[in-house]
C-alpha cells in the first residue's frame, strides 16, 4: 500500500506497518540514477586496481636491486627479523651470521631508503605482500643477469684464452671442469691446473673444489701467489667486465683496459651526456644510475663473482650447491673478506681495493 502526499499531510501518527512513504518517481529516472551509481562503483574499482598495479610494478622494480646489492640468497625477512631482534635485545652477543644479516639490513635501507619507514606503517599481511613483490623483482633481475653473462662470459673466455675448440655461447654442457679454458679459470688458486698431481685436469675422484678456495678467475692476470693468496685477489679482468656488463652496460664491459691500475671511463656521466644529446632517440639508463650506485660495494662484487662462477660452470639452472661447491657460502666468504677484515691493516687494504674498483668501473670522479 502506498500513502500519497495528500493522505499523509498534517498527520502526526506513524504510518501503519507495511505502508511506504515513497514519493512516486519516473522508472526511467530511477534507472539512470542506479546506472550512475554502478558506474561510480566500477570507476572506483578500476582506480583501486590501477593503484594496486602501480604498487606491484613499483615494488618489483625496486626489488631488482636486492640480489645485486644486498643479499643473494638470504630471505629479506631474515634481514628484517635480525634488525628487530637487535632493537628488542640490545645486550646479547651476535654471531658472524647475525652480523652479516644486520649489515645486509643496513645495505637494504641504503638501496631502498623508503623501506624502513614503510615496514613500520604496514600491517603483517601488507608487509608480507610487499616483501613477496620485492623478492619477485630481485629474482627476476638475477635471472636476467644470468642469461646475459651466459653468452658474454663464453665470448670473453674465447677472446682472452683462445681455447680449442672455442667455448660455445649457446651451450653450457661443455663448460666447467670438462673444458680446459673454463676448468683452468675455476681451478682453486692454491693448485695448478696443469699439475697432474692436483688431479683436477684429469678429473680424478680425489680432488674437491669447494667454496673455501678462491678460484683463479678472481685473480689479476689469472695467476695467484701461493705464498700470498691475497695478492691480486679480486682484481681480474673477467670480474671487472662482468661487473660492468651488469651495472653499467654490456657494451661498456669491452672498454675495460685490462688488469692494472688504470682508471675506467666515467660511465654514469657518459650516459647523462648521451641522454642530453638524444632529443628523440631513447637511451637506456644503466643499472648503476637507476639504483643510485656511485661506488662499488663488497656485496655487488660478491654477486658478480657468483654470476661469473656460474657462467663458467656446466650447470644449466641456478642453484645453491654445485657438487662440493656452495654458492651461498662462497658469497658469504667474499662479503666477509671485505666487511669483516681481521684488523686495521686488513681493513685499510680492503678500503683501498674498493677505491680501486670504483675507479676501474666509474672513473676517477666517483
Amino acid at each position: 500500500m502506498t500513502l500519497s502526499v495528500d493522505d499523509s499531510a498534517g498527520g502526526s501518527s506513524a504510518p501503519p506497518p507495511g505502508v511506504s512513504l515513497c514519493v512516486p518517481t519516473s522508472p526511467h529516472a530511477r534507472a539512470k540514477r542506479q546506472i550512475a551509481t554502478l558506474m561510480e562503483e566500477v570507476e572506483t574499482l578500476k582506480q583501486d586496481k590501477a593503484i594496486k598495479h602501480r604498487k606491484t610494478t613499483y615494488y618489483i622494480s625496486q626489488g631488482r636491486a636486492i640480489r645485486r646489492m644486498v643479499v643473494l640468497y638470504s630471505p629479506i625477512e631474515d634481514l628484517v627479523a635480525e634488525n628487530d631482534r637487535r632493537c628488542e635485545d640490545t645486550d646479547s652477543d651476535s654471531s658472524t651470521e647475525q652480523d652479516r644479516l644486520q649489515r645486509g639490513y643496513i645495505e637494504l635501507t641504503k638501496s631502498l631508503p623508503w623501506i624502513h619507514e614503510k615496514l613500520a606503517t604496514l600491517d603483517h599481511e601488507e608487509s608480507e605482500e610487499m616483501l613477496r613483490k620485492l623478492k619477485r623483482g630481485a629474482d627476476s633481475a638475477r635471472g636476467d643477469d644470468t642469461g646475459t653473462l651466459k653468452d658474454l662470459v663464453a665470448s670473453w673466455v674465447n677472446i682472452q684464452c683462445s681455447p680449442i675448440p672455442l667455448v660455445r655461447t649457446d651451450d653450457k654442457h661443455h663448460r666447467g671442469f670438462i673444458n680446459d679454458a673454463c676448468g683452468k679459470l675455476l681451478c682453486p688458486a692454491e693448485w695448478r691446473w696443469e699439475d697432474p698431481a692436483a688431479g683436477i685436469r684429469d678429473r680424478t675422484t680425489s680432488f674437491i673444489v669447494s667454496e673455501n678456495s678462491w678460484p683463479i678467475f678472481m685473480y689479476e692476470n689469472y695467476e695467484a701467489d701461493a705464498k700470498n693468496l691475497e695478492c691480486g685477489l679480486m682484481k681480474s679482468k673477467l670480474l671487472i667486465m662482468g661487473f660492468k656488463a651488469i651495472f653499467t652496460s654490456p657494451s661498456s664491459a669491452n672498454e675495460v683496459d685490462g688488469d692494472g691500475d688504470g682508471d675506467g671511463a666515467d660511465i654514469i656521466e657518459n650516459c647523462r651526456r648521451a641522454r642530453r644529446r638524444s632529443d628523440q632517440a631513447k637511451v637506456k639508463t644503466c643499472v648503476a644510475s637507476i639504483i643510485g650506485m656511485r661506488k662499488v660495494t663488497p656485496r655487488a662484487i660478491a654477486y658478480v663473482a657468483c654470476q661469473i662462477r656460474f657462467a663458467l660452470s656446466n650447470i644449466t639452472s641456478w642453484r645453491t650447491v654445485d657438487r662440493d661447491f656452495d654458492y651461498q657460502i662462497f658469497w658469504n666468504n667474499i662479503v666477509d673478506f671485505f666487511e669483516d677484515p681481521p684488523g686495521p691493516a686488513a681493513r685499510s687494504r680492503m678500503n683501498q681495493l674498493l677505491e680501486w674498483w670504483t675507479r676501474k668501473v666509474f672513473g676517477r670522479n666517483h
